[in-house]
This record gives structure tokens, sequence and C-alpha cells, in this order.
């Protein structure tokens, strides 16, 4: 598990506000789970599940091409034995949670959740 969840989750959104694409990815493992209704949207045949770092590289490279105005800010964290959530509000205002499972050091799984 992280040691320091408010340090991880402010390089993680400087990551997202830079758009490091790469810098986001160091954090997960391989063969991650990643889920989300933009996924569902962005890339259609995932059914908003994405396996793998290379496939959630693509998707979030692809979502980036079209949301070049991506911005985070993040409002709070709420840690768990091997869960983070990073409370956030993004450039449309909305509120959203990223729910972190790690297995170790790295995300096993993500769940991007929205407010309906």
């Amino acid at each position: 598990m992280i040691e320091d969840a408010e340090s991880f989750a402010r390089g993680w959104c400087e990551a997202w506000n830079a758009h490091d694409v790469e810098e986001v990815l160091a954090h997960f493992h391989d063969d991650v789970v990643f889920t989300s209704p933009v996924a569902a949207r962005v890339v259609p045949e995932s059914g908003g599940v994405v396996r793998g770092k290379d496939a959630l590289r693509q998707y979030w490279t692809t979502a980036l091409a079209a949301q070049p105005e991506l911005h985070f800010e993040v409002l709070a964290t709420y840690i768990g034995t091997q869960a983070l959530v990073i409370n956030y509000r993004n450039h449309r205002e909305q509120l959203v949670n990223e729910v972190l499972i790690f297995d170790g050091e790295l995300v096993r799984e993500g769940h991007g959740t929205y407010v309906d």
C-alpha cells in the first residue's frame, strides 16, 4: 500500500494536469483493469472496462486529445488497507472519485466514478 496518500494524490494530479500519461501510468501494474463510464464513450468496444497498461495508455491518450483543457483539483483523499480514493473536481466542475486498489506499491485496479 501507498505510504503517503496525500503525496501520491498530489503527484497524480500534477501528472494529469501536465497531461503526462506516462507519469500517471508509472503507478499501474502492466495487467491493470480500469473501469470508467468515460472509457465507455471514448472506447465504445471496451464497455467501460480497459484491460492492461497498453490499452489504458491508448484510452487516456485518446481522451486527452479530445479534452485539451483537462485539469483536476484534488479535494480530499481517503485511504483504506489496499485502497486509495482521490476525490477531485475536473475542468467541467464535476465531482469525481478515482478509486485505486493497490497490489504492493502499484495500482492493480482502478475505477473512475462520477456524480450522476
